[in-house]
């Protein structure tokens, strides 16, 4: 079971991701879920390091939860966000940025894999927590916020893959 116990906590993310789909935004059942999820993110990793139990898998199977919760994240709450167009147009730059990142990993390295920088851990923290704070900020200086580290930890990927230090 120990073996195990990093990619049920991982796969338990996309488990409780689903649900947020249904469940309203400002309900506390949707911050339980939520929160949940964004407390298996941070653990899992650090579970499997600990354990001696990293894998391939396990690692694939992580980056297939994080877009899950993601993806789910994005469906519920960006069609209530009032942002303006130019924040739009940031949002799908750094979007494709990203995309264009992936497809160049996956063609020098022939696997899709993420790229676990600082920075892209920040965007992460900042991603997960922008929801909680649209009840107390400005969504624009929100969105833009993470806006901002997000383009910064893309073109940091840019760097990295140019450089050939994309570590599988």
């Amino acid at each position: 079971m120990k073996k195990y116990i990093a990619n049920i906590i991982t796969g338990s993310r996309i488990i409780f991701s689903l649900p947020l789909v249904f469940i309203p935004l400002s309900s506390a059942w949707f911050y339980v879920f939520y929160l949940f999820c964004g407390l298996t993110d941070m653990i899992d990793g650090t579970i499997a390091r600990k354990t001696g139990t990293v894998s391939k898998f396990g690692s694939s199977l992580d980056t297939a939860a994080d877009f899950v919760f993601m993806f789910v994240g994005w469906v519920k709450i960006l069609p209530l966000m009032h942002i303006p167009v130019w924040l739009w147009v940031w949002i799908i730059i750094v979007a494709l940025i990203k995309i264009f990142n992936i497809a160049l990993v996956v063609i020098h390295k022939k696997k899709l894999i993420s790229i676990h920088s600082v920075l892209n851990k920040a965007t992460g923290f900042a991603l997960f927590f922008l929801p909680l704070s649209l009840t107390f900020a400005e969504t624009t200086y929100s969105v833009a916020t993470v806006c901002v580290l997000a383009t910064i930890a893309a073109m940091q990927e840019v760097y990295f893959i140019a450089k050939g230090q994309v570590v599988l």
